[in-house]
């Protein structure tokens, strides 16, 4: 028997998954999409990322900023790509 205040070590595995919510945290954010959180703020400050905004002292991403980032992203990797193939 467990005392009181002891983990199991176990995660909570009734929780809402990533694609339902509706905002994502930076770690979050940054798991969903494969990058470190290190990462995501060094692309931060070169305006690479995706807009935040803050509830208290959380910083959030929300679901359409998410949204906007991917597909320019992806604008910025096919324009990439053209001008290489073009070279």
């Amino acid at each position: 028997m467990l005392k009181r205040g002891e983990s199991t070590g176990r995660k909570f595995a009734g929780g809402a998954d990533d694609s339902d919510l509706d905002a994502y945290s930076i770690g979050q954010f940054c798991a969903r999409h494969g990058l470190s959180v290190q990462s995501f703020y060094k692309f931060k400050a070169q305006g690479l990322m995706p807009e935040t905004f803050r509830v208290g002292v959380r910083v959030l991403i929300s679901r359409e900023a998410a949204k906007r980032w991917r597909a320019a992203s992806e604008g910025r990797e096919k324009m990439a790509a053209g001008s290489d193939a073009a070279a």
